[in-house]
């Protein structure tokens, strides 16, 4: 019962924290604030994250770990092209469903944290959880022939182009050029999947 009762304040710690960071950002925002907003006192917030960034972290590591089951889930019983295909799409799509999640993974370009980020231990782990999420594309990429260099780059280029129409998609500047980022995002998908299979 005590258990299921800690699990519950850290629960409602952190979808509390969500408004918190969102209005704030990283640099902003204050524990003080964050137990306001939950309902519970800094001592008992303290409990449960010893700093901003670890609570910011366990934030950020659960939208990878979502990003990740929609990737997979996604990718479900295909292969080659089609789970390339539906791996880049599934990135996108997430993102653009969760833009507050996007927003958490931009924590380096908010002006809060600098190169330090958020700790070597936790910078390892997050950037961990965005690979794993990001694996289905190497992995298709290698299974249509790639070099492991090769697959890399196409990894890397799908998330760079993702991210890019990402921030176009949710300032809205998108519409300075009347385009469709998901259509863009589609587009892109099939020039580099041509590359692996010119046929």
């Amino acid at each position: 019962m005590a258990r299921r009762a800690t699990a519950a304040k850290r629960e409602a710690i952190l979808e509390a924290a969500e408004g918190v960071f969102a209005e704030a950002g990283l640099e902003g925002a204050s524990l003080r604030a964050v137990a306001q907003a939950a309902g519970y006192t800094p001592a008992a917030l303290y409990f449960h994250f010893d700093s901003k960034e670890a609570l910011y972290a366990e934030m950020l590591g659960r939208t990878l770990e979502r990003l990740g089951a929609a990737v997979r889930g996604a990718c479900t019983g295909l292969a080659g092209a089609a789970k390339f295909r539906a791996a880049a799409m599934a990135f996108f799509g997430y993102y653009a469903e969760n833009p507050r999640d996007l927003d958490l993974g931009f924590y380096l370009l908010r002006g809060g944290m600098r190169p330090a980020g958020l700790g070597r231990a936790r910078d390892e782990a997050l950037n961990a959880a965005l690979a794993a999420a990001l694996a289905p594309l190497d992995e298709a990429a290698r299974a249509l022939g790639a070099t492991p260099e090769a697959a890399q780059g196409a990894t890397v280029e799908t998330f760079a182009q993702a991210t890019g129409l990402l921030l176009l998609l949710h300032t809205g500047r998108i519409r300075m050029f009347n385009a469709s980022a998901p259509a863009l995002m589609e587009a892109h998908t099939d020039r580099l999947l041509a590359t692996f299979d010119p046929s």
